[in-house]
């Protein structure tokens, strides 16, 4: 199954272009593995490697939509343990600027094939601004109370800081953001740290990430992007 999801995003990823560049829109993907699928200091993947990948198509008025898929640990998703092992998250949304701050608001749907009761939607805002080589964002997500969250709210937020001069060979990143809620009864703060290099196409990444709800792991990814 990994392997025909990441092939169907390389395909659709080739055919698109010719599409986008005689309208409005441009359409992106990316595909690639990383070490362990780290999702808010948590291990998605059950601490192996995952292969991901995602498209995007963005219209000039600022409205998007992208579909997100990653392979997960079947056993992390589905309180019987008869869960899930391909995640896919469908983002509708709008991205633009505002009184001069980079502004995306959107709704997000994740969905969970094979899982048992575990479909959840949410609501990610998210407030920027980049000075020369710092970019900074600061962010929410609202999850309303659904079945798959046990008819609990959930509440996510975030700030993350980059740091990318232009003749530095790699940039470094950072996050931290708390949570709580039904994924997070009592409260849990991630943070990570990491360094990025972009070779042509390839996106390369080393970063520690960590949470007091779970093991710190080092976590490597390669990406190419088309």
């Amino acid at each position: 199954m990994k392997t025909s999801i990441l092939v169907a995003l390389g395909l659709v990823g080739i055919a698109c272009p010719a599409w986008a560049q005689s309208s409005d829109w441009s359409v992106s993907g990316t595909a690639g593995v990383v070490s362990d699928y780290r999702y808010r200091g948590y291990s998605l993947s059950g601490e192996r490697p995952a292969f991901q990948g995602g498209l995007t198509a963005g219209h000039a008025s600022g409205l998007y939509g992208d579909v997100f898929v990653s392979t997960i640990d079947e056993y992390g998703v589905g309180s019987d343990g008869d869960g899930a092992d391909v995640e896919i998250t469908g983002t509708l949304g709008w991205a633009g600027q505002v009184g001069g701050f980079d502004v995306d608001v959107a709704a997000a749907a994740y969905r969970y094939p094979d899982g048992d009761d575990v479909n959840y939607v949410e609501f990610p805002l998210q407030l920027g601004r980049t000075h020369g080589a710092v970019t900074w964002a600061i962010g929410a997500a609202f999850a309303p109370a659904q079945s798959a969250l046990g008819d609990e709210e959930n509440r996510y937020g975030w700030t993350s800081l980059s740091f990318a001069p232009s003749s530095w060979p790699v940039s470094v990143n950072s996050t931290v953001g708390y949570e709580d809620g039904a994924f997070a009864p009592e409260g849990k703060t991630d943070w990570s740290v990491g360094i990025a290099r972009e070779l042509g196409r390839f996106r390369l990444d080393l970063s520690w990430v960590d949470s007091d709800a779970d093991d710190g792991q080092a976590v490597a990814s390669v990406f190419v992007n088309f």
